[in-house]
């Protein structure tokens, strides 16, 4: 994984409680970077949006378990495991997903604060979501982010038909295409990818994590904390600024 310090002992090296950091020398300089891209669920929200929509169609124990299970990298395609969720949604009303944006759904802690400093020191943001445009278009414009990609969840009637909407890039987000949105959002900017930061929490992170110059597990599966940059086990979004400077 690229680093734009200087590489130092693999060790993990516990900063403070809760902040880990490995092959990275602090403090970094935030001016540095020129892009910051985020995971949605569960990374900058609180929540799996997925699973708190199958709640309304009792499915919410059968789905979470496909989700963890997909965020923890036991599922090799995960295509068809957000397939098979959506699926399991069918029935569920609009109305219910406005239930769960305005009841449930939470910025993570330091979400805004981290945004915001990133902003002011001149990166853009980018939101790239194995989630639902319902969702990613609202936080997108909550904080004011530059760039957002995920998917389009099919309604008919003012319920959810089980189905997700064709794009460009195809029907699904998964781990390969945030790493192909990160890439070609660097083209956009004429930056180079060790210039971006990439942050999240689950195995589908992964692959954009690998490209950027700086990766960022934040409360993530064992796996993803492995291989950051910066493993944020406690504590808020914005304790990345204790790393960047």
């Amino acid at each position: 994984m690229t680093s734009t310090a200087s590489p130092v002992s693999t060790a993990p090296q516990e900063l403070s409680p809760g902040l880990v950091v490995q092959r990275i020398t602090p403090p970094l300089k935030l001016a540095d970077f020129r892009l910051i891209a985020f995971d949605m669920d569960s990374t900058l929200i609180n929540i799996e949006c997925v699973d708190e929509i199958a709640d309304a169609a009792g499915r919410k124990a059968e789905v979470a378990a496909i989700t963890e299970a997909a965020m923890r990298g036991e599922i090799a395609d995960y295509k068809e495991s957000l397939r098979r969720r959506v699926a399991l949604l069918k029935g569920v009303s609009v109305a219910h997903m406005e239930q769960v944006y305005h009841h449930r759904l939470q910025l993570n802690p330091g979400a805004a604060a981290l945004v915001a400093k990133c902003q002011y020191a001149g990166l853009k943001v980018l939101l790239v979501s194995g989630g639902f445009t319902f969702f990613t278009d609202r936080i997108r414009d909550r904080l004011y982010i530059d760039y957002a990609r995920s998917n389009v969840l099919e309604v008919a009637d003012g319920v959810l038909t089980g189905h997700l909407v064709d794009q460009p890039w195809g029907d699904i987000v998964d781990g390969d295409e945030k790493r192909r949105t990160l890439l070609q959002t660097c083209e956009k900017l004429g930056i180079a990818p060790g210039q971006a930061i990439a942050m999240g929490d689950g195995a589908n992170d992964l692959p954009m994590m690998g490209v950027a110059g700086l990766s960022v597990a934040y409360h993530a599966k064992p796996a993803v904390r492995e291989k950051a940059d910066v493993a944020i086990n406690s504590g808020g979004l914005d304790r990345l600024l204790e790393v960047l400077r």
